[in-house]
């Protein structure tokens, strides 16, 4: 075995080793000592690979989000061509992945939020270019992101262990998110939207105030 390729092995298995760690004990409990423990490797050979424990937890972040960027990506290409809102549906499919895999990017995730909130930066950049994509190609944007809300706290709510839905109605929740067909009767598109609430304005400025 090469040095690149047994570096490679060393790396991963310091990181699954944190996600085993994240799990069982949470994050505080997670340190280089632990890490070195759990995968079998020295401390040495942990810090060769990561120097600190915010290194690990970047690295987690990075790896999950790459798996689950490769994800939609796939998923993107399959929709592109039959949905009529394919950024949202690979957004919503790609939650519903999320939500299913909670030792992977969920873990992650709580851990960077937990022990160094700075990290969150990265996902959080990549969330609003998604969002703009969303909202652009949207009959009803404030629609479109109220799906992606509501993919989004199913799973947080899951992942806190917050949720009292069973595995089957999340699924089914999901299923009805992701179905254009159960949302095209309730969209209002942006000018209907805009000449109601103008006309709401225009009515109540008309409306005469009662006296004191």
């Amino acid at each position: 075995m090469d040095n690149a390729t047994r570096s490679e092995r060393s790396r991963n298995a310091a990181l699954e080793a944190a996600i085993a760690i994240i799990a069982r004990d949470g994050p505080g409990r997670l340190t280089l000592d632990a890490i070195a423990r759990e995968s079998g490797l020295s401390k040495g050979g942990v810090m060769h690979q990561f120097r600190t424990k915010e290194a690990v937890l970047k690295a987690l972040l990075e790896r999950q989000m790459a798996h689950f960027e490769e994800f939609s990506t796939r998923y993107m290409a399959k929709v592109s061509a039959t949905s009529a809102n394919p950024n949202l549906a690979t957004q919503l499919a790609t939650i519903r992945e999320a939500a299913s895999s909670p030792n992977s990017a969920a873990l992650a995730l709580v851990a960077a939020m937990v022990e160094n909130p700075g990290l969150m930066a990265l996902p959080r950049e990549l969330e609003t270019k998604r969002m703009t994509a969303i909202k652009e190609e949207a009959t009803d944007p404030d629609l479109a992101m109220l799906r992606w809300a509501g993919a989004l706290g199913l799973l947080l709510s899951s992942l806190f262990g917050m949720s009292p839905l069973s595995k089957d109605e999340h699924q089914r929740l999901f299923a009805r998110l992701l179905d254009d067909g159960q949302w095209t009767g309730l969209e209002q598109p942006a000018t209907k939207r805009v000449a109601k609430s103008g006309a709401a304005s225009a009515a109540k400025a008309a409306t005469p105030r009662k006296r004191a």
